[in-house]
């Protein structure tokens, strides 16, 4: 193992170090040596090395907030590393909110409302390898990387802002946030996200038809109640299977219909009797098909033909189209008031921020008020208020742009290791530009659950297209759902090489 500069590198952090009145007095009241190995034979790039170091640090609290860290020079010279790495370490460190920019000044630890236990961030991170428990003799077992899980970055959190913007949030409306929300949700989070809606996908929405609750299963139970449960939902087939387990635990018949090329199909829904149809129009999962207009005005029609029918339109993972603009809604070109839109905070902020909606039509929303106003909302006004401001205030839209431009570079790297890996003749990537996952094409006289067991033998779950069909044998053969929202290059290295040897 070849350590920099010898066996570890020396950082000098003064103790102590405050933020007073804007100017940053340090009091030297001694320093305390910190040494971080960094080795070349670790598989992660020494940026994130260096970075998960200081944050561990910083979490720990032997990096005060405040705190001065070395300059780039000073530390690269330390290290015997180039300026370049310990400027990504930082700017990683900006970007998580851990560490603040001064012009001219420096870099320093920021001031954080709260502090995570260390060990949180210091193991096994979301798209490298978890530890599993140990097996039966007490052996561990290989550890576990999901390449098909969906969840978001939650290291890219902006946990900074979001901290302020809560103290913010408690020290102005104090004891109103202790007042009773209304059943939709309170009226600034309605109307921020009715305008952020405007802004981002064309649509007129008013505040009073947008209903707030924690996460869509959630609202799908309250459509059920509004619909009525004597309904015939139809769901896409290969779809999201979870939602036909809360329709049905909520006592709802639910039936599925085939896709072609452009998506769900008129005779498919007429086919399964359907009254209510549940789509993914803007981007599909899993297959990643975005329906064309013609397909939308099709099922526009289908919806107004007859009274009573609606369309449920999830729009999950609409936020991180990375090519071309936005696909309109189909809640923007209904003139009939057929189209229920959903949508979550999950995917774009963080996976435990269970905070959804849907806009209802107008009649519905007073449907709503008459038949369900009882209900509380189920999300605290400390966050709905929180997210009000974070929204309104330009956060969201700038935390989305900074997501979009990540993921479409960690996408174009992920791409080019696949068409370099020593499994790429065996490997073909179906991308449609779209979200934030891919199917990969396999070559292999292997079976799909052969395939499927035996990388989960060697740690590693990718999931077969089969596993989303009602009928796995109508899923095309050799064919997988790759999802990269937390994936690290590292990790998906790490399984291209296992896949080659399998193959």
């Amino acid at each position: 193992m070849r350590f920099f500069r010898a066996d570890a590198m020396m950082l000098l952090a003064w103790k102590n170090a405050r933020f007073s009145a804007g100017q940053h007095a340090s009091r030297k009241e001694g320093f305390r040596l910190l040494t971080y190995s960094l080795t070349s034979e670790n598989p992660r790039p020494l940026y994130e090395q260096l970075s998960d170091s200081l944050r561990q640090d910083i979490l720990a609290g032997r990096l005060p907030a405040g705190c001065r860290l070395p300059s780039k020079r000073s530390l690269s010279e330390n290290l015997g590393v180039s300026s370049i790495t310990v400027e990504s370490a930082y700017n990683r460190l900006i970007d998580e909110g851990y560490v603040t920019s001064e012009p001219k000044r420096g870099y320093y630890v920021a001031e954080l409302a709260f502090q995570p236990a260390a060990a949180e961030h210091g193991g096994a991170k979301v798209g490298d390898a978890h530890s599993e428990p140990a097996g039966p003799e007490g052996e561990p077992r290989p550890p576990l990387l999901d390449l098909s899980g969906n969840r978001a970055q939650e290291e890219r959190f902006p946990f900074t802002v979001w901290a302020r913007l809560l103290r913010s949030t408690i020290s102005d409306l104090g004891s109103e946030l202790l007042q009773p929300s209304p059943c939709g949700g309170v009226r600034p989070l309605r109307e921020a996200i009715a305008a952020h809606l405007r802004s981002f996908r064309g649509m007129r929405v008013d505040p009073e038809c947008v209903i707030v609750g924690a996460g869509t299963e959630y609202l799908y139970g309250l459509l059920i109640q509004l619909l009525g449960r004597g309904r015939i939902y139809c769901l896409e087939d290969p779809g999201y299977r979870k939602a036909a387990q809360i329709y049905r635990a909520n006592g709802a018949e639910c039936r599925w219909a085939p896709l072609d090329d452009g998506g769900l199909t008129v005779s498919g829904l007429e086919a399964a009797g359907a009254d209510v149809a549940h789509i993914s129009p803007t981007h599909h999962f899993p297959t990643g098909i975005t329906m064309p207009v013609g397909r939308r005005y099709e099922l526009l029609a289908w919806a107004a033909a007859k009274d009573g029918r609606y369309i449920i339109e999830d729009d999950y993972d609409s936020e991180f189209r990375l090519t071309g603009r936005p696909i309109p809604s189909l809640q923007s070109i209904d003139r009939g008031g057929r189209v229920i839109y959903m949508n979550t905070f999950s995917k774009t902020l963080a996976s435990t921020v269970r905070i959804s909606y849907m806009v209802l039509p107008p009649q519905l929303a007073r449907d709503y008020n008459e038949k369900l106003s009882f209900y509380s909302c189920t999300v605290s006004n400390f966050e709905q208020y929180t997210l009000a401001r974070f929204i309104s205030e330009g956060y969201f839209e700038k935390h989305l742009n900074r997501m979009r431009l990540y993921y479409a570079r960690l996408r174009r790297e992920l791409l080019q290791q696949i068409a370099e890996c020593d499994a790429a003749g065996c490997i073909r990537v179906l991308e449609r530009d779209s979200g934030l996952h891919f199917l990969l094409q396999v070559r292999t006289e292997l079976t799909d659950d052969a395939l499927h067991e035996a990388l989960l033998k060697e740690g590693i779950r990718l999931n077969p297209l089969s596993a989303y069909y009602t009928h796995p044998e109508d899923a095309p053969e050799h064919t997988f759902l790759l999802s990269y929202s937390a994936l690290s290059p590292e990790a998906l290295d790490r399984a291209l090489k296992i896949l080659a040897k399998l193959l």
